[in-house]
């Protein structure tokens, strides 16, 4: 199970960050969160006071930007040149303009490079948008999940209210809506399913129940018992 490279990929809000790091934990692997990659061009993007619309001038910051990721105390930290950025990453305006960042080319190849040298060696869980489609097209398992709007608007209102960011559904609703269409309607390397990726609806499940449908599922394609 040691070398197993696990891809998940899905829309905001579908469970699958707190998924992939309780699963990679499970497992004994190393947990990689693209999302939050694209989340620190972002960051740096806003703090430089570039309009997230120039492209050239957004590519330009991903090529000029040193992000990496590493866990500690069974953390995992996102670094941007030396700073852990790791929950101002999670901030609304981050939240507001990251699928305008993320759905350049330019920025997304800095990032791939990054994200497969990350991977290359497996024992890895790697979550994001594009993972088994394009990242990491050969990934030993992959799944995609997904979950109602509801449910989706739920989950985000919570976790904005738990760190003392007060929202209205409404507003996180059309927060939501609008990443989906950047997502799935980019050009480059947009939001799918792969074509052989276990599809788990999450919209009915706790986290645990999420990290259990996956391993049932490695355990019925490998044999293991990880």
């Amino acid at each position: 199970m040691k070398n197993l490279t696990i891809a998940i990929d899905g829309p905001a809000a579908s469970g699958k960050s707190t998924t992939a790091k309780l699963l990679a934990q499970k497992l004994g692997l190393v947990p990689i969160d693209t999302g939050a990659m694209y989340r620190a061009v972002t960051l740096k993007v806003l703090r430089l006071g570039i309009d997230p619309n120039d492209e050239e001038a957004v590519v330009k910051v991903a090529r000029d930007s040193n992000i990496w990721q590493e866990c500690q105390n069974g953390k995992l930290v996102t670094y941007l040149d030396g700073e852990d950025v790791s929950e101002a990453i999670r901030s609304p305006e981050v939240s507001e303009n990251v699928s305008i960042v993320a759905r350049y080319p330019g920025v997304r190849k800095v990032l791939v490079e990054l994200q497969r040298k990350l991977a290359r060696y497996g024992g890895v869980v790697v979550e994001g948008r594009d993972i088994g489609t394009y990242v990491l097209p050969d990934a030993d398992l992959k799944v995609f999940m997904k979950a109602s709007i509801e449910e989706r608007v739920k989950r985000r209102v919570r976790e904005m209210r738990e760190k003392g960011i007060e929202v209205s559904e409404e507003e996180v609703r059309k927060e939501l809506e609008m990443r989906d269409e950047i997502d799935s309607g980019r050009a480059f390397a947009p939001l799918k399913p792969a074509e052989d990726a276990f599809i788990l609806d999450t919209t009915n499940l706790t986290i645990d129940e999420q990290v259990n449908k996956i391993v049932e599922k490695i355990k019925e394609k490998f044999g293991d018992d990880p």
